[in-house]
């Protein structure tokens, strides 16, 4: 994942607005939290002078080293995504992290890096929100950069591919325009009502379905596609639009396509697809709500794969944690089936099958790479075989292959990109105002001069055949005798196009109100223009604005999080600090540390090499075995060793010790009981073990009565289902605490 798309600046408030947030704590919450730190703290209280004090103790070299060596893989993704996110809202956290932890294992971790002093909350506008300290921003900043903990994902050596796996590339889309061309009956017309329809909703509302002969004419050009969806999807980008029975190319649009680059295109061209599948755009596949949304829905592709790195693979699940990360400020809500399908059927992304691979992390499915289109350069573009059949290589431009479908009839796009030349093909594309030398100076050029001359004589003979016979539309122009001067004003001379006969001239559809508004310049002030009998509607009247969609993408924006706007920036991503875990490490091997936190890493990185958190923990359960305690002072200070909560030996030795049974083991049938009725009563999460191998987060509902058995009733995090959990079968009972800032 690259880091540059996700990294933001500003991700630490001040050291003061984190005092602000300890002192509104609630009494008991503050005095536990410093006991813990301080031991008994001496009256009278002076809140202001312990914050200082509690500065003062995290800003200790030492105090800094020993909580950058606790923190583990778990604590480094917290800690990481609330970078990421930007003092995001536990909702938040929870949401990312689905699957991965149950909302009572995400308490658990949050909880212990405030006891740990790593996080904090405070309220803005009513609203909790989860920060990094402040005062630890030399030992945290190193986990903020790494955010490969957060998206896992593995090397990639199947990168490299050509453009004939996808169903759409720009050889494709010039198949499509030439179909369009072809085929003069795409349609049937249906009434249909809206799913948005209500009583106010307007009546006799047409949908253009496919017909039967058309789709398996498609299966036999376009073997695999799904033409409606495929059509769909570039109606929505209106490249092409309805009109009755017929598909009509908006050529102004195709053409203004062709000023994206192929991977743009074909960003435009998922776009499209995901757009349409809504059901907002199958109804009014015209309405400007979707041209908008194809537009934001394409930047939003853009960015994706921006942050995607081509040499790696990456798991439905971490692409899902993607589109959230990016969907905060565009909003769009993104189905990622549905864009993940888009993305291959556009040849932006490739699935391999994760048989292939192993440790993924992620059972079932398919692992995704980011595609790499390799072109060659100075080859033919274009082979013109026998019979007058142009096969189209991977290395043609667009506006080539749209300008050859113009003028060619699509008979093969599947493996192969082949099309024919034919009569009608090149009737039509003389109607265009194509001419012969034009064609065949192009096939020459994207064939290298390879061209028959048999081809060439055959289309100069249809030219010739063309000319000899003709209709023409536009506007006739009549002048008696006396009037024909008037043919010499440069404003009317400029647009004849032709001379039919002495006094009848013929100019182009678009130039009646131009040569009226000249006419009556020169003193004409009479002017016939009779309107036909049956006058037909032009067909682009429900035709999409001329106005193109297709923007130029700009540099990644920075982006908005839960509310708050951060610059991005260009650091790279830090190895992951945690000495414990091999996970973490593997994954920080793939990215880099920025220049100014390399010292910061390299000194921690060389400190924990000495007290990693294992030798420490084990260290502070040394020192606590030769103490002089009761077994309930023992137990506790021993706990608060397991949470990390210990930093230093004065710790142990002058602690507070206020016993607080969280967690009950085997034998300890009393010890369960007190802990599940807390749990019942507060309805504070459960860590439970039972028959060895099963564990579970959950809510507890009851503690009732069997026979001579108490049952505990509780919901796991993962089910919608109630267990039923004889209490004598748990072997770990373990009350998750809440936030001690509630």
């Amino acid at each position: 994942m690259k880091n540059d798309v996700f990294y933001r600046k500003n991700i630490f408030r001040s050291i003061d607005f984190w005092k602000s947030a300890i002192m509104t704590m609630e009494d008991d919450s503050f005095f536990e939290l410093l006991r813990s730190v301080f031991g008994k703290i001496k009256t009278p209280f002076n809140k202001i002078n312990l914050v200082n004090d509690l500065e003062k103790f995290l800003l200790r070299e030492d105090i800094n080293k020993t909580i950058a060596a606790y923190i583990d893989s778990n604590d480094a993704k917290i800690i990481a995504a609330t970078a990421l996110f930007g003092e995001p809202v536990p909702g938040k956290l929870e949401s990312f992290f689905s699957g991965e932890f149950s909302c009572a294992q995400m308490q658990d971790i949050i909880v212990n890096l405030e006891e740990r002093f790593i996080l904090y909350r405070f309220k803005e506008k009513d609203i909790s929100r989860i920060a990094l300290n402040p005062v630890l921003e030399q030992a945290l900043f190193p986990f903020t950069l790494d955010i490969s903990v957060l998206f896992p994902s593995l090397k990639n050596a199947h990168n490299k591919a050509d453009d004939t796996a996808s169903m759409l590339n720009d050889r494709i889309l010039a198949g499509l325009y030439s179909f369009s061309l072809q085929e003069k009956k795409i349609f049937k017309a249906e009434a249909y009502t809206p799913v948005s329809a209500n009583k106010y909703s307007e009546s006799g509302m047409v949908k253009h379905i496919i017909r039967k002969k058309t789709i398996e004419t498609g299966k036999q050009i376009f073997p695999g596609m799904d033409l409606t969806l495929i059509l769909g999807g570039l109606q929505a980008l209106g490249l092409f639009y309805a009109d009755k029975e017929q598909l009509c190319p908006d050529i102004e649009r195709i053409n203004d396509f062709g000023e994206l680059s192929s991977r743009e295109r074909m960003e435009y061209c998922a776009a499209g697809l995901v757009v349409y599948q809504g059901s907002e755009a199958q109804d009014s596949i015209l309405a400007p709500l979707v041209r908008n949304k194809t537009r934001e829905t394409a930047k939003f592709i853009h960015l994706f794969l921006d942050s995607l790195d081509e040499d790696l693979l990456y798991s439905e699940k971490t692409l899902k944690r993607l589109t959230e990360i990016l969907d905060v400020d565009i909003d769009l809500r993104v189905n990622i089936n549905i864009l993940l399908d888009s993305l291959e059927k556009t040849g932006l992304l490739m699935a391999v099958p994760e048989e292939n691979f192993h440790n993924t992390g992620d059972a079932g499915g398919a692992l995704y790479s980011k595609k790499v289109t390799v072109r060659g350069a100075g080859n033919p573009a274009i082979a013109i075989e026998s019979g007058f059949s142009i096969l189209f290589y991977p290395e043609i431009e667009y506006t080539d292959a749209i300008n050859l479908a113009s003028f060619l009839s699509i008979k093969e796009a599947g493996t192969v990109i082949r099309f024919e030349l034919q009569r009608d093909s090149a009737i039509c594309s003389f109607d265009k105002n194509m001419n012969a030398d034009e064609i065949i100076n192009l096939l020459r050029r994207l064939a290298n001069g390879r061209i028959d001359d048999t081809l060439i004589w055959t289309l100069k003979d249809w030219e010739k055949r063309y000319r000899e016979v003709s209709l023409k539309k536009g506007v006739i122009l009549t002048l008696a005798e006396d009037r024909r001067y008037l043919v010499k004003i440069r404003g009317i001379a400029s647009m004849i196009t032709e001379t039919i006969a002495p006094g009848v001239y013929l100019l182009p559809e678009s130039a009646m109100d131009n040569v009226a508004d000249t006419l009556h310049d020169a003193g004409i002030d009479i002017i016939s223009r009779p309107e036909p009998s049956s006058i037909k509607k032009a067909a682009l009247m429900n035709s999409p604005s001329y106005k193109s969609i297709y923007n130029h993408f700009p540099s990644p924006a920075p982006q908005k999080t839960d509310g708050k706007k951060l610059p991005l920036s260009a650091s790279k991503a830090a190895p992951c600090a945690s000495p414990a875990s091999s996970e973490c490490q593997a994954s920080s091997g793939r990215s880099r540390a920025s220049s100014g936190s390399r010292a910061a890493e390299k000194r921690i990185a060389s400190d924990k090499e000495v007290m990693p958190g294992a030798v420490l923990r084990k260290n502070f359960q040394g020192i606590l075995e030769k103490m002089p305690l009761d077994k309930t002072a023992r137990a506790e200070l021993s706990a608060r060793i397991d949470r990390r909560l210990v930093l230093c030996e004065t710790q142990l030795k002058e602690a507070d010790i206020r016993y607080e049974k969280l967690e009950a083991r085997l034998l300890d049938y009393a010890g369960k009981q007190v802990i599940a009725r807390q749990a019942v009563t507060q309805h504070a999460p459960l860590e439970i073990m039972w028959n060895k191998e099963n564990r579970i987060f959950g809510i507890p509902k009851a503690l009732e009565k069997e026979g001579d058995e108490l049952i505990l009733v509780i919901l796991p995090d993962s089910e919608q289902k109630e267990l039923r959990i004889p209490l004598g079968k748990v072997s770990l009972l373990r009350r998750i605490k809440k936030s001690i800032f509630t």
